[in-house]
């Protein structure tokens, strides 16, 4: 199996060329290719398919050629993922599957269609606009803390830490506890508090974060909008621009009236192929 490797901010991901939807790709496939041990390692695995050849694209084929088909570590499904989408808009231009232009390149995703433009090697997304819809707590290592329910087309809890909380102090090894009544299909827990001033920006947050199906991860690009959302909100205001620095490095999310751009370094570091027989129940 030809495969690729990538990343955004460290959010990293096993690429699968799939144009036509031919492979049979499995929970157990996933689990076993993102293994750090005995596979490549990864947060998650993107399918490079066809919206026309694959059954939860196929609708939207007559918006948009290429199906982002992400898969989370543990093999679960995700509806959508930032970093993902802009490292998979990365190979489609790097392979020559798509030709940059100077309208945005559309890709179909779970949570719909989004877009993408390439400038001075960055690739930004847009994404719908963050929706702040509820009040909930994250529970970790015996701390009780307030969070704001986000939808960015999938679903995330951002807590702001309170004075004496620091935010590398936080154990995430184990996954924060949650209610399953405002997330009944689990939520992304992204940990903040506010940094330093940053040129151009309306305000700087500094974020860790524990993703659903793939644990405590260097960066989640729609946790960084929901991130950026909810620092706005906090600054009385509903449009801007926030500087987001997750573990892996920085990017930098502008929420409009009507969506959410979310813009950063993506970059593929190696190809080759994978020999299936010689991972860890795989098949």
């Amino acid at each position: 199996m030809e495969f690729t490797k990538g990343h955004g901010t460290g959010n990293d991901f096993v690429l699968l060329p799939d144009p036509d939807g031919q492979l049979d790709l499995t929970p157990e496939l996933v689990a076993a290719l993102c293994d750090r041990r005995r596979g490549i390692g990864a947060d998650g695995v993107l399918r490079v398919v066809r919206a026309a050849k694959h059954p939860e694209g196929a609708g939207l084929a007559g918006e948009a050629e290429w199906f982002m088909d992400y898969w989370n570590a543990d093999g679960s499904f995700a509806e959508m993922c930032g970093n993902g989408a802009r490292v998979f808009v990365r190979y489609l231009l790097d392979t020559g599957l798509a030709t940059p232009a100077g309208a945005a390149l559309p890709v179909a995703t779970r949570a719909g269609v989004v877009r993408a433009l390439v400038e001075d090697g960055m690739v930004s997304v847009e994404m719908r606009r963050p929706r702040l819809y509820d009040s909930s707590t994250a529970t970790l290592g015996g701390l009780t803390l307030p969070g704001t329910a986000v939808d960015v087309g999938n679903p995330h809890l951002v807590c702001v830490l309170p004075p004496g909380v620091e935010l590398s102090a936080l154990d995430l090894a184990t996954a924060p506890g949650f209610d399953p009544t405002v997330f009944p299909a689990g939520v992304n827990v992204e940990f903040i508090v506010a940094g330093d001033p940053v040129d151009g920006a309306d305000g700087h947050a500094l974020m860790r974060v524990y993703e659903r199906g793939s644990a405590e991860t260097l960066s989640c690009g729609t946790g960084a909008c929901a991130v950026g959302a909810v620092a706005l909100r906090d600054v009385g205001r509903d449009t801007g621009v926030i500087a987001v620095d997750v573990l892996g490095g920085r990017v930098t999310v502008t929420v409009t009236e009507t969506s959410c751009w979310l813009s950063g370094p993506a970059v593929l570091v190696a190809t080759g192929e994978v020999n299936l027989p010689t991972l860890p129940a795989a098949v």
